[in-house]
């Protein structure tokens, strides 16, 4: 009965080995996660950092699974306190073994030799528990540590997220200052341009008044080609340089009056009716004498003093006109040279 019993004890003080060794395995294989956790949340941190825009979003994701492994850490170190009580347990049943057995040895001295053996094997069974018991203890230390390290870099990256929150916030609140002084420059500028190019043409209206074919057209001063130009040329007329001489004068004036902070210049466009060229000559469709017209103006103008820089030649062919249609009066009107002072 006595050795049925000492048989159980025995096998009963051995089942725990199984469930300690997979509490070791579990162990090693949270501290090499953890390494590799660690080592990943540097390296993310690392580069999420030196971004603008993502560094917000990535920020908010590395916090977050940071988050889940500090509470799966704080799980599995509940799991391995669990387990070293269990341990604990166990090594106060063995010593109670052993007490037991230490009794029987002396009331039985036939067993002597047996009893003290076993007791024996006991006794380096709970050297070796008690060495176990002081690893996972060590080890639990170790993750307590990494635990709080881990702590300290969700802290700083709260402060990294809220240093650049505080940044870009800085950021677009000058954006927004720039944006409006620099509309705010803007609307005076063209305020201005306006102001200049209102007197311009008032200044060319008192000029040119005495001819019915030159006007005015929206923010455009209007010459008809036959002003300038002979049909199909690009030479400008004899009475086309008297009135660009005067339109010369008014543009030296000009120049003197308007401040040289603003760009300005004057746009010389070209335009011909939608009749086509005969295309026999040097000129072989209506886009090349619209911008060859104008390109005399510009030239005329330069020789006559104008300031090259200011000048702008451009040529549209017959595809902007005034008007629609096939008669003679509308071809006319189509047939032009409009000038438009505004900024480069």
């Amino acid at each position: 009965m006595a050795g049925s019993l000492r048989s159980r004890r025995r096998a009963q003080s051995t089942d725990y080995w199984p469930g300690f060794v997979d509490a070791m395995a579990t162990l090693l294989l949270v501290i090499i996660f953890m390494l590799s956790i660690f080592m990943i949340a540097q390296f993310f941190l690392s580069q999420q950092l030196s971004g603008r825009d993502t560094v917000l979003n990535r920020l908010n994701i590395q916090i977050s699974e940071l988050t889940e492994l500090l509470a799966l850490e704080r799980a599995n170190s509940g799991e391995l306190e669990d387990t070293i009580l269990g341990l604990q347990a166990s090594l106060s049943d063995a010593e109670s073994e052993q007490t037991r057995l230490m009794g029987l040895l002396d009331s039985s001295s036939g067993a002597a030799d047996t009893a003290g053996g076993r007791a024996a094997r006991l006794e380096n069974l709970l050297d070796d528990e008690r060495q176990v018991s002081q690893e996972a203890l060590a080890q639990v230390e170790l993750l307590n540590q990494q635990i709080a390290a881990l702590r300290r870099q969700i802290a700083a990256a709260n402060a990294a997220l809220e240093a650049s929150e505080a940044k870009e916030s800085d950021s677009q609140a000058k954006i927004a200052s720039l944006g409006r002084r620099l509309n705010a420059a803007l609307v005076q500028r063209v305020q201005e341009l306006s102001r200049y190019r209102s007197d311009f043409f008032g200044r060319l209206r008192e000029i040119l008044s005495q001819r019915s074919d030159i006007s005015v057209v929206g923010d455009r001063f209007v010459f008809q080609s036959e002003v300038l130009f002979d049909s199909g040329s690009e030479d400008i007329n004899p009475d086309g340089r008297q009135e660009l001489e005067k339109l010369a004068e008014a543009i030296q004036e000009l120049s003197g009056q308007i401040p040289d902070e603003i760009n300005w210049v004057l746009r010389v466009d070209g335009h011909t009716d939608a009749r086509p060229l005969s295309g026999t000559g040097r000129l072989r469709n209506n886009w090349e004498l619209s911008a060859a017209r104008a390109i005399s103006v510009v030239r005329y103008l330069i020789e006559k003093g104008v300031d090259p820089k200011r000048l702008v030649a451009a040529g549209f062919g017959e595809f902007q006109p005034l008007e629609e249609g096939e008669t003679p009066e509308v071809l006319a009107r189509n047939r032009r040279i409009e000038l438009k002072l505004t900024e480069r």
